[in-house]
């Protein structure tokens, strides 16, 4: 069974840090494309970064460059979030996704399997 869970989430004063993890089952992540997104409570889903199967390259949206870094860890089958300086308005559900493709752009539609998601809050 395709499975990916999300951990890492949590409250956090501004300029924090947290990194989130997506872990997989069912599949090797290597072999996937793999975004993550967010929702914040009225807004639309958006990709914030994401990462090829195909050469490792890397894509951050304009909001999260610089400060958000993603990354895989093939033996542990996971691929995380790292975000510094956090601000108020990183305040969403993350979620990670997969696609068998080998690019990662940011659409939602892309991606055939998703995790169940991850509060993050910034606040002081």
């Amino acid at each position: 069974q395709v499975q990916l869970v999300e951990s890492g989430g949590g409250l956090v004063q501004p300029g924090g840090s947290l990194r989130l993890s997506c872990a997989a089952s069912g599949f090797t992540l290597d072999d996937y494309a793999i975004g993550w997104f967010r929702q914040a409570p009225g807004k639309e889903r958006e990709g914030v970064s994401c990462i090829s199967s195909s050469d490792g390259s890397t894509y951050y949206a304009d909001s999260v460059k610089g400060r958000f870094t993603i990354s895989r860890d093939n033996a542990k089958n996971t691929v995380y979030l790292q975000m510094n300086s956090l601000k108020p308005e990183d305040t969403a559900v993350y979620y990670c996704a997969a696609s068998p493709r080998s690019s990662c752009p940011p659409v939602r539609g892309w991606y055939d399997y998703w995790g169940q998601g991850t509060q993050v809050t910034v606040s002081s």
